[in-house]
C-alpha cells in the first residue's frame, strides 16, 4: 500500500514528496483569490452603488489577467524554470493583494480593478508554473490522477474564502440596502463608502502578507529541475504544433465553457438566492449573508465530490466520469432556471458536486503526451481561463433586465451555465472514445 501511494509522486526512483506538498499549497492560496472576489461582485456594486453589469467587472479583470499573462508566463518559464515562474506568481500575487490600499485611498472602484488584474497576472504564472509541474511529478500513466489529487486542496482555499468574504467583509459592511444607499446625499454616501472599503481590503492586505511568506519558503527550498530541460522558445511553430492535435484543441474550448460555468454559479449564486429569501420576507443583507452560506455548503460539497472523484478515476476512463458529470450538471442546471423556489437553490448547489471534477480533467486529458510542449498546452488551457472574464457580465447583463420570458431574470440567465455543461459533455464523450 505505501508503495502505490509513492508512485503517483516519485519517478525513476526519485521521490517529489516536498516539491509536491510545497506546489499543492499553491493550489489553495489561488483557490483562496478565486472566492473570496466572487462575492466582490454583489459588494462592490453596493458600495459604489453600481449596477451588476458593472460590478461584474471585478470578473473581467480578474479573469482577463490570466488571459493576458499565460503566454508571457509559458515563456518566461520555457526559459527559466518552473520555479522561478512560481516565484514571479506569488510576488506578483502579494503585490496585487497589497496595492487594495492604495486603491482604497483613492476612493474609486479602478484602482480596485487594476489591483485585481496584477494579483492575477500573478495566478496566471502560478498555474502555468504549478499544472505541468505537478504533472511532470510522477508517471505520465498517473498524472491526471496526480493532479485532480493537487487540484483537491484548490478547493479548501475556496472554502477559506468564502468563510473571510462571508464572516470577515459582508457580515461587517454595513446593513443599509442598495435602496437605502441609492437616497444618501453625496457626503453620507463618501463616509458609508469609505468605511465599507476599509472593511473589504483587510482580508487581502493580511493574504498579501501570506503570500509574501510563502515566497521565501519555497525561494529557499531545493526545488526538482524536471521538465525544464529545453530553453528554446519557438512560439509560433509550437503553437501550431499543439493547436493541431485535437485532444488538446477541443480541450481549450472546453476549459473555456468550464471555467466559464463555474464562475456564473459561485458568483450569481448570492444573487439567485438573494431573490430567493427576500421574497420570503428576509432584509437584503440577511438574504446575501445566506446566499454566501449555501455558496459555502456548495464548495463542501464541490471538495469532497473532488476527492471521490480522484479515487473513481481509478477505474473509470477520466473522459466518461468527465461526460459523466457533464451531463448530471446539464440535467441540475435545468433545475436551477425552472424552479422558482428554494429548489431551485438545491440544484444550484448540487451543480458544484458536478464541477468537481471538470478542470483538473480536462486539463490532464488535454496535456496527455505533451512532453516538453506542455509548457505552452498549459498556457493555452490557463489563456482558457478568459471564460471566467467573457461569460459573467453576459449573465450579468441578463439579470439586470429584472425578467426574461416571463420568468426572473436571474433564473434565466442560467441557461448560460447550461450550454456550457452541453459543450464540456461533449468533450468527455469524445474524449472517451479516441481512448
Amino acid at each position: 500500500m505505501k508503495e502505490k501511494k509513492q508512485s503517483i509522486i516519485s519517478k525513476d526512483g526519485v521521490s517529489y514528496l516536498i516539491p509536491f506538498i510545497l506546489i499543492t499549497s499553491c493550489f489553495a492560496l489561488w483557490g483562496f483569490a478565486n472566492d473570496i472576489t466572487n462575492p466582490m461582485v454583489k459588494a462592490f456594486s453596493k458600495i459604489f452603488r453600481m449596477s451588476v453589469t458593472d460590478g461584474a467587472l471585478v470578473q473581467v479583470a480578474f479573469y482577463g489577467g490570466y488571459f493576458a499573462m499565460a503566454f508571457p508566463a509559458a515563456m518566461f518559464i520555457r526559459k527559466y524554470s518552473y520555479k522561478v515562474g512560481i516565484l514571479l506568481g506569488l510576488g506578483l500575487y502579494a503585490v496585487g493583494a497589497l496595492l487594495f490600499f492604495p486603491a482604497k485611498m483613492t476612493g474609486e472602484y479602478y484602482p480596485f480593478l487594476l489591483a485585481y488584474f496584477i494579483l492575477t497576472c500573478g495566478l496566471s504564472f502560478l498555474e502555468t508554473s504549478a499544472n505541468p509541474y505537478i504533472l511532470s511529478m510522477g508517471t505520465e500513466e498517473t498524472a491526471t490522477r496526480r493532479l485532480n489529487l493537487a487540484q483537491s486542496f484548490n478547493p479548501m482555499g475556496s472554502l477559506l474564502g468564502m468563510y473571510v468574504a462571508m464572516n470577515f467583509i459582508q457580515a461587517k459592511m454595513n446593513p443599509m440596502e442598495t435602496d437605502e444607499r441609492a437616497l444618501l446625499s453625496g457626503e453620507e454616501f463618501e463616509a458609508l463608502k469609505q468605511s465599507d472599503l476599509s472593511v473589504l481590503i483587510g482580508p487581502y492586505l493580511a493574504i498579501g502578507i501570506v503570500i509574501a511568506a510563502m515566497f521565501a519558503l519555497i525561494y529557499f527550498t531545493k526545488m526538482p529541475k524536471n521538465g525544464d530541460q529545453s530553453k528554446e522558445i519557438n512560439f509560433f511553430p509550437t503553437l501550431k504544433r499543439i493547436f493541431s492535435i485535437a485532444r488538446y484543441r477541443e480541450g481549450v474550448i472546453a476549459q473555456f465553457f468550464y471555467v466559464g460555468a463555474q464562475i456564473m454559479c459561485w458568483t450569481f449564486i448570492i444573487q439567485y438566492g438573494t431573490r430567493i429569501f427576500m421574497g420570503e420576507g428576509m432584509d437584503e443583507r440577511s438574504a446575501e449573508v445566506l446566499s454566501q452560506q449555501y455558496n459555502i455548503i456548495a464548495m463542501v460539497i464541490f471538495c469532497c465530490s473532488r476527492f471521490i472523484c480522484t479515487f473513481i478515476l481509478r477505474y473509470l476512463n477520466p473522459g466518461l466520469l468527465l461526460g459523466i458529470l457533464a451531463v448530471a450538471g446539464c440535467g441540475f442546471t435545468c433545475g436551477v432556471i425552472l424552479l422558482q423556489d428554494i429548489w431551485g437553490m438545491y440544484c444550484l448547489v448540487a451543480v458544484s458536486a458536478c464541477m468537481s471534477l471538470m478542470f483538473p480533467t480536462i486539463y490532464g486529458i488535454a496535456l496527455t503526451g505533451m512532453g516538453d510542449d506542455a509548457k505552452f498546452g498549459a498556457a493555452g488551457l490557463i489563456m482558457a481561463i478568459l471564460g471566467g472574464s467573457v461569460l459573467p457580465p453576459v449573465q450579468a447583463s441578463i439579470i439586470d433586465m429584472g425578467t426574461f420570458a416571463g420568468m426572473p431574470a436571474v433564473n434565466a440567465s442560467f441557461i448560460l451555465p447550461l450550454i456550457c455543461f452541453v459543450v464540456i459533455a461533449i468533450y468527455g464523450y469524445r474524449s472517451y472514445k479516441r481512448e
